[in-house]
């Protein structure tokens, strides 16, 4: 899966090929830094991204925010500036009386008014279609990540499902999919705090790391071997500190390699399908990783070198204590029919114009509900749109699968 999470001031792409993507190549505040992380891209393309017009003409979304105070302009609160939220609004996406499920009031004259604005600097005299070029511009930026996380790496995006979250997430993802080819979404039952679900519900994860920098074919297997089962045994025992269970333990092993005379590594992890040859202990041994690691530079930049040497340049291990798992129960089905989750019609405007779009509660649509796109649906901490030549079924977990076509 591909994840979007897309909040006020932000969007947040990975890739989850099977396992939590990470990287030693991340920066905080423009500096390296060289610790394991979360493979997380972020752009700044949010609900609160500002757009604005360059000295050539140019509509620019982000990556400036109008941030929580004084927000968008439909917010109320003193904002003026066109925002994406302000773009939605005016556009129907969004809806002054269901936002944040019906409590908070949203101004579509002040969103209106901020459209025409920069709609007027920019000497375009149609204000909606304005406020779609700034949805376009905020959508490409996020699709651009996006491509920069998969396509860039060997991947192929369309074989993935796009998992949409964050307040704003939902609002973009199936548009955004169809410009990647993605044939499925999947909103799961309450995006706006899923990310910090997933916080309070984490495992406990302690890296540990240890230079190496020495040919692969000069460090015997049970050299490495000794070096990583130290760091595993480290691990081990500052979880049990920790008052992690003996048997919620669970140790990983990593190597960053490269072919001899290059100045960057590929770090080829011990994760599920991935076998390679154990060593005399029983652990996870050095040949597999080197096979692992020509697959992966093949994948990622089109060709390999399997008869050149290899230089080992760090040894990585991750210890995890597992969180004990959310028990969900799956709901009975309900039937297809969602009639009585329906709340309305009204004009929302799409890539061809505006169509007439059924509204939704969300908190009325039951396991097997479907619904056709065009449509919109409501709930307290998001709003998800469902694009013309989309449609949506609810499976037996509340999560939403919007999927194009019929």
């Amino acid at each position: 899966m591909i994840t979007f999470d897309m909040g006020g001031t932000s969007t947040d792409v990975a890739l989850c090929d099977g396992s939590l993507p990470t990287t030693t190549e991340g920066e905080i505040a423009g500096l390296p830094m060289r610790l394991p992380i979360l493979d997380i891209h972020t752009v700044g393309a949010g609900g609160g991204s500002i757009a604005r017009v360059d000295a050539g003409g140019a509509l620019i979304v982000g990556p400036e925010s109008a941030g929580a105070e004084p927000g968008p302009a439909c917010y109320g609160q003193g904002g003026t500036q066109l925002t994406v939220t302000d773009a939605n609004l005016a556009l129907g996406r969004l809806d002054a009386d269901h936002f944040l499920g019906g409590r908070m009031k949203l101004d579509v004259g002040a969103a209106q008014k901020a459209v025409a604005a920069l709609a007027h600097a920019s000497r375009i005299t149609h204000h909606v279609l304005f406020a779609w070029g700034v949805i376009r511009v905020a959508n490409a930026a996020m699709e651009r990540a996006i491509r920069k996380i998969s396509v860039e790496r060997g991947f192929d995006p369309r074989l993935f499902t796009l998992v949409a979250f964050g307040g704003a997430g939902p609002l973009h993802a199936c548009e955004l999919a169809d410009s990647l080819g993605i044939a499925r979404v999947l909103i799961p039952p309450s995006p706006g705090v899923l990310s910090a679900l997933g916080m309070a519900t984490a495992d406990t994860v302690k890296d540990y790391s240890r230079a190496v920098l020495r040919q692969a074919d000069d460090l015997e297997d049970s050299e490495l071997d000794s070096l990583l089962a130290e760091m595993e045994s480290r691990g081990r025992e500052e979880l049990l500190a920790e008052g992690v269970a003996a048997q919620d333990i669970v140790v990983q092993r990593a190597l960053d390699l490269r072919y001899v005379g290059q100045s960057y590594e590929i770090t080829v992890e011990e994760k599920p399908g991935f076998s390679p040859p154990r060593s005399a202990s029983g652990a996870f041994g050095k040949p597999g990783f080197l096979h692992a690691f020509h697959q992966l530079h093949a994948a990622r930049y089109s060709h390999s070198h399997p008869g050149r040497p290899l230089e080992i340049v760090t040894a990585r291990v991750k210890a995890i204590g597992l969180a004990r798992p959310i028990e969900v129960a799956p709901e009975s089905l309900a039937g297809e029919d969602a009639t009585l989750a329906i709340v309305g019609a009204k004009p929302v405007w799409f890539e061809k114009g505006p169509l007439e779009t059924t509204l939704y509660e969300r908190e009325r649509l039951r396991a097997g509900h479907r619904i056709r796109g065009p449509a919109v649906v409501f709930q307290l901490d998001t709003t998800t749109v469902i694009p013309p030549g989309w449609s949506a079924r609810v499976d037996r977990w509340r999560n939403l699968v919007a999927m194009r076509g019929e």
